[in-house]
């Protein structure tokens, strides 16, 4: 798998003109072109026999996000086919994100399993095309109705563009979020231990791994995803560096200067659902002086350390660990199963070996903006 191709568009936008152009698109595309949000509008149909052009190709490729709106009339043309098929290789390879927008339409009923209007649509396309091809337009639909998405309606769009805005600061923030490898199965398995809709107290969940750049990454990500689900958040990195030579009362000064609220206090923070994110934490002294802050948290708050000392953690009684490195190994194990198909069970021990000695490598670069080829090319 090749090194992520460099973005020209923030946003390939695809979508049905015939249901959606003069409302919710037309909407949509102002308020995307108002947020400075560089969009690439395909507004074209595809005529019978008509191949995508290279130029498209090209403009799917160089963008970071397919937004895709599928709609009651989507399966009807060929082109936006013919188009899915070609952005959901793109997402198979890792080279775009999907963000899909299901427009008067039910995600799992009518376009994953194609039923209704859907199922109509398809059956008029086998009556005219190859079973080969249409068989690829229902493959690519069904895969991409599994992706994540909302449902919306002319109103929307402000919120979508609102949302697409969101991911794009998220994406920046970690440099480049497409090569977060496994950013799912990460987020799946801390939500579980995070449990956001409860009010018990304070929740401490610490994330360990040896090497810095994932935990990192990983911290940034979930705290860009989160934040806004709470009353007052806050994001402290490089907490090693920060409390260098400097007494533990600094990092209090840090928590109340970086804090997303007008005017911290603890006063103002009792009651409060609060985010506190603190990156790479090396001391218990550390953890100690932030204790001031948090312990005056409200009920539903969730506090996140990030450390590469696993101890640290069982020493200040933190029982909820989520361990970065061993996923990210087992996800190198499936990428050298996938890039180079080994068959031979002898072959593939020998790698086993290597990886074994590639593992803390693996964890720091991992997350990094140059993702697979970076670790494939170095190890």
């Amino acid at each position: 798998m090749s090194c992520a191709t460099a973005t020209k568009y923030d946003v390939f936008l695809t979508f049905r003109g015939l249901d959606t152009r003069r409302n919710f698109i037309s909407f949509l595309y102002q308020e995307l072109v108002r947020r400075k949000i560089r969009t690439f509008k395909d507004d074209k149909e595809l005529k019978n026999g008509q191949r995508i052009s290279p130029e498209l190709k090209r403009a799917i490729e160089e963008s970071r996000f397919a937004v895709v709106v599928v709609s009651q009339n989507y399966a009807a043309s060929r082109w936006c086919l013919k188009e899915l098929v070609k952005i959901m290789d793109f997402e198979n390879k890792d080279s775009i994100t999907v963000i899909p927008i299901f427009y008067g339409v039910e995600p799992a009923g009518h376009v994953r399993w194609q039923t209704g209007v859907v199922a109509e649509h398809f059956k008029k396309h086998e009556s005219r095309e190859k079973h080969e091809k249409v068989l690829q337009w229902k493959q690519a639909l069904a895969a991409f109705a599994q992706l994540s998405g909302d449902c919306s309606g002319d109103d929307d769009s402000k919120l979508v563009a609102h949302e697409i805005s969101k991911k794009m600061k998220i994406f920046a923030t970690i440099s480049n979020g497409r090569n977060l490898v496994g950013i799912d199965t990460h987020m799946k398995e801390l939500n579980k231990k995070l449990d956001l809709n409860s009010n018990k107290g304070v929740r401490m969940v610490g994330i360990w791994a040896r090497g810095g750049e994932g935990r990192s990454a990983l911290a940034k990500y979930v705290y860009q995803d989160m934040c806004q689900q709470f009353e007052s958040h806050c994001f402290l990195g490089n907490v090693k560096t920060v409390s260098q030579g400097r007494h533990s009362a600094h990092l209090h000064h840090e928590f109340l200067q970086n804090i997303q609220r007008e005017n911290p206090s603890k006063q103002t923070l009792k009651n409060q659902k609060v985010l506190l994110v603190a990156d790479d934490v090396d001391k218990l002294e550390q953890l100690e002086a932030l204790a001031g802050d948090f312990s005056s948290f409200g009920p539903g708050s969730v506090v996140i350390i990030t450390t590469q000392d696993k101890q640290l953690l069982t020493s200040y009684g933190i029982k909820d660990v989520y361990e970065v490195e061993y996923l990210t190994f087992q996800k190198v194990c499936q990428l050298f199963r996938r890039q180079f198909a080994f068959k031979k069970r002898d072959f593939f021990a020998a790698f086993q070996w290597a990886l074994c000695r590639a593992t803390n490598f693996a964890t720091e670069c991992f997350f990094s903006t140059s993702g697979y080829g970076k670790v494939t090319d170095q190890i």
